[in-house]
């Protein structure tokens, strides 16, 4: 039977005169002002900020007559779509034909994807609509996150998961010919982010949709996203990451929700009617910024959220005098400029240009973003703008949305009339923070003349907030370093905005991702704000929340077996949507059998791996070898470096042992991945050296049996779901201080993987919830990283003879594979750690661990060849990760930092009959 639609009481309507004034024609005159949080005039049928309502209310007069009249089509809508078998195919079968035009004899594998996936959006929509009606029905609060990088992965297999739909269309498709699982791989990653904060975003709206929070996210839907990592006799290539050439299925363009961006212009006084001295912000030029939705379904509930990304593009498509002057190039001159806004993630900015690109990227997605949510606030009859912090709470996903307190302030001040003071304080209580960052360099600093051309009014709103942020913290303290440090700006070398203290000031929370990272932000990068807000009463600002993970993906669809073993042992999967009930599984390592179904478990996923790497890479390895994983970016700090010395130096070992000697050593297989920066030259360098070291290791015939490395190219969330389940051993090598989190050392335990690593990320956390077999620790704290930094560079450095034998090797080109590039750049990275520059000779430590890693690798192979005292640990850490969960991170928000209660919408009900 199909399900009856959801019945809801109809919210209040806004008339045609009131949405009139909410909507505006579809080019924007840079001269005129006013018509910000008015978006182009509205046609879309599935957005629920239209003025229908399901089921359809009965209502009298003149608006009832009319209503009668589209009786029958809500009708037609009032039941879901069915989803038995036979229906899922006809409506495969209907979005084949009708969708993508194909016919009954040109049926491919890739349309049977994209056919499947238009018919599960379809159930996505329904529920996505239903889920808006319900947040507006009963007027909840809402909070939004605001992100300039998302990594949610593949969307097919997830949205059938969370909807409980994988059962009826594994069946539908395999009576039309088709495997669902082959299906998964046809879709590509989406090119929406490449580091840790899009991780962290992308799991914190997944969590927020299955725990029935009523959060949206928003960000760019990048043309191009980062790049696509292609490597060339070893050395990383980049490549347009063409991810959209092909209809992206999962999302909804919203032509309607269109909303105009200024960049440049002028600032004008005015008198107001009631005689009030105001300012306008006029001239320019005007982008369009165009809404593409994503829902987000949640796990275990009937809740779909949302995830608004936009795409700017040019208020005048085409100028058709230039065109006439035969000026080809300057006819859609701005049409290339409005784009370029969301065409990559992160543009170089070591350049001028490239520099007000990012900010004009950055101010586009934020401006586009607070008038959405604004207009959606702000809609509803009778609503008033001090109820604002009450029903809406802004989360800035990190400082590069950190624009967001002064376009907020001026949306209130300039557009809504509303008053100063009063704006400051629902800016404040309105808005929050999570950083990510260790160092306040990691913070940008806006040239005032760059900032003062692109935002001359938000250059004159952040003088102000300084102003009487100044004189406030005068008064507390006097004018001296601790206010100067507080300024929102830095005079030296060139004046210019700290965005870092712009967001902490107009915040109020700041919250970190883990307990070492949060102590650095209140003792050391914010110390003075920390002591400021205490000093006026608002002591507990910077608080920190556990970034997380979500069990459905990282669990549930990369690891299958394990999900599926611990259902049956729970009798339940209660624990895919509250992971601490695994923990009840921790006692299950003293029981045999159990363990013997977790080494199986275990090597199905090496066995996958395996197969996946001789498809990509033609190397095979053995599964019955330690599989130890280094994924992240490359990156000085992350210390890739460290791994490839440690693995010279086991090859040297096991080469110079006898037969007999060989045969005994434990047998690893060492996995890279991750992109260097395409600006990066020392990276690259460490790249072509991991490749290098695979040529000469695997190409070795006494040593290859014991020891094999591959670089895994083009890391990105579909690789990490086949490498996070397999690994034995993850490396988080990062010095101490450089790193927030460690998602993939997170994601491995989750999946019994155990650790060696620093204590930087969330290392020491892991530890603490699984007991010290979790973490193979090494190396000093972050405390004592100047004091070990400071003798290095006064020559007080000794140098392990292992290393020393590493280097001579490397410095003899035994790793450069007769490319004269290579071994030059490869001897000037070990030549470094010796410079006559005290600022460069050995900067990561990399000298002063090496022993001190060796070590600890050491305690891994002993550990590891003790297979029942390994399981025991794999066990007990992957069943210990609770507090690793998205969702405990999710509710931790809304409890701590947002005010939100879950809303979940109620179950539908059968059709009578």
């Amino acid at each position: 039977l199909a399900s009856q639609r959801l019945g809801l009481e109809s919210p209040a309507l806004l008339s045609e005169s009131e949405l009139a004034v909410m909507t505006t024609p579809s080019v924007w005159d840079p001269e005129k002002s006013g018509f910000e949080m008015r978006r182009k005039t509205s046609y879309s049928a599935f957005t629920s900020e239209e003025r229908m309502a399901r089921p359809h209310p009965k209502m009298e007069g003149a608006a009832g007559a009319e209503d009668q009249r589209r009786d029958r089509m809500w009708k037609l809508m009032d039941t879901y779509k069915a989803n038995d078998i036979e229906s899922v195919q006809k409506d495969i079968v209907s979005q084949v034909e009708h969708a993508l035009a194909c016919t009954r004899f040109s049926f491919t594998k890739e349309d049977a994807f994209r056919a499947a996936s238009l018919a599960v959006r379809d159930r996505l929509l329904e529920s996505f609509n239903d889920t808006n009606a319900w947040y507006a029905e009963q007027d909840v609060k809402r909070a939004y996150f605001l992100s300039m990088e998302y990594l949610p992965g593949r969307s097919f297999e997830n949205a059938l998961v969370n909807l409980d739909l994988e059962f009826p269309f594994k069946k539908a498709l395999a009576g039309l010919g088709f495997e669902l699982e082959e299906l998964y791989g046809v879709e590509p990653d989406p090119g929406l982010g490449n580091g840790a904060s899009g991780r962290f975003a992308a799991c914190l709206l997944d969590a927020a949709a299955s725990q029935s929070l009523p959060c949206w996210g928003y960000g760019i839907r990048y043309n191009y996203g980062s790049f696509e990592q292609k490597i060339n006799d070893g050395w990383q290539q980049e490549k347009p990451d063409y991810w959209l050439a092909k209809p992206n299925p999962w999302e909804i363009s919203r032509p309607d929700i269109t909303y105009p961006v200024r960049f440049g212009g002028y600032v004008e006084s005015y008198i107001d009617e009631i005689g009030q001295q105001r300012r306008r912000w006029k001239g320019g030029e005007i982008v369009q910024v165009m809404a593409y939705d994503n829902p987000i379904p949640g796990f275990g509930t009937f809740n779909v959220n949302n995830l608004r990304l936009w795409r700017s593009l040019p208020a005048e498509e085409f100028d058709f005098q230039a065109f006439s002057d035969s000026r080809y190039p300057q006819a859609i001159d701005q049409r290339r400029r409005a784009e370029a806004m969301s065409a990559v993630l992160y543009p170089n900015d070591s350049q001028w240009e490239g520099q007000v690109l990012r900010l004009e990227q950055q101010y586009m997605f934020v401006s586009a973003s607070l008038q959405d949510l604004l207009r959606n606030f702000i809609r509803r009859p009778g609503r008033k703008w001090a109820e604002l912090d009450a029903k809406i709470s802004i989360q800035m996903g990190g400082a590069h949305s950190a624009l967001a307190v002064l376009e907020l302030m001026r949306l209130l001040v300039d557009v809504q009339h509303v008053d100063w003071d009063e704006a400051w304080g629902l800016t404040q209580r309105t808005l929050s923070l999570t950083s990510h960052v260790m160092t306040p360099e990691a913070f940008e600093k806006w040239p005032v003349e760059m900032f003062g051309d692109r935002f001359p009014r938000h250059l004159q709103i952040v003088q102000e907030i300084n102003a009487h942020f100044l004189q406030d913290a005068r008064r507390l303290y006097g004018d001296g370093p601790k206010v100067w440090n507080m300024s929102l700006f830095q005079e030296n070398p060139v004046k210019a905005i700290r965005m870092g203290n712009l967001a902490a000031l107009g915040s109020g929370k700041v919250i970190g991702v883990a307990t070492a990272q949060t102590d650095i932000l209140k003792k050391e990068i914010f110390s003075d704000f920390d002591q400021y807000s205490a000093d006026i009463g608002g002591a507990g600002k910077f608080a920190g929340i556990t970034s997380g993970v979500t069990p459905r993906r990282w669990i549930h669809l990369a690891n299958r077996p394990l999900s599926d073993l611990y259902t049956l042992h729970l009798q339940s999967d209660r624990w895919l949507s509250d992971v601490s009930a695994l923990r009840e599984l921790v006692s299950k390592g003293d029981d045999a059998s159990f363990r013997n179904e977790w080494m199986f478990v275990r090597r199905a996923a090496k066995s996958r791996l395996a197969a996946y790497v001789k498809f990509v890479a033609g190397i095979d390895v053995n599964i019955d070898s330690m599989f130890d994983g280094h994924f992240q970016n490359i990156h000085e700090d992350r210390r890739q470096l460290l791994e490839c010395f440690y693995i010279i130096h086991r090859y040297q070992q096991i080469k110079g042992a006898s037969c007999g000697a060989r045969a005994d050593m434990l047998k690893r297989t060492t996995f890279f991945g991750g992109k260097a920066a395409t600006g990066d030259a020392h990276a690259k360098a460490v790249v072509k050296l991991i490749h290098c070291i695979a040529d000469v290791v695997n190409g070795d015939s006494e040593v290859s049996p014991s020891l094999k490395v591959v670089f895994i190219p083009n890391y990105r969330v579909s690789v990490a779901q086949a490498v996070v389940p397999a690994t034995d051993l993850a490396e988080h090598l990062s010095l101490p201080g450089t790193k927030a989190s460690c998602t993939f050392a997170v994601k491995s335990a989750m999946n019994g993987g155990l650790v060696v690593g620093t204590t930087d990320g969330a290392t020491a956390e892991i530890r603490e919830e699984s007991g010290p077999d979790a973490v193979f620790s090494f190396g000093c704290t972050r405390d004592e990283v100047p004091d070990v930094r400071g003798r290095s560079r006064c020559g007080d450095c000794h140098v392990d003879p292992r290393l020393m034998r590493v280097f001579d090797a490397i410095r003899g080109g035994q790793f450069s594979g007769g490319d004269h590039a290579a071994h030059r750049r490869h001897t000037e990275i070990v030549d470094k750690l010796f410079s006559t520059s005290c600022e460069e000779r050995d900067r990561c430590l990399l000298v002063h661990d090496f022993p001190l890693y060796a070590d600890a690798q050491a305690r891994a192979d002993a550990l590891y060849s003790d297979q029942d005292a390994w399981c025991k640990a794999s066990i007990k850490v992957a069943c210990s990760m609770g507090r690793f969960s998205a969702d405990h991170m999710a509710t931790s928000y809304a409890t701590k930092v947002w005010g939100l209660e879950a809303s979940p919408r109620p179950a539908p009900v059968r059709r009578a009959g």
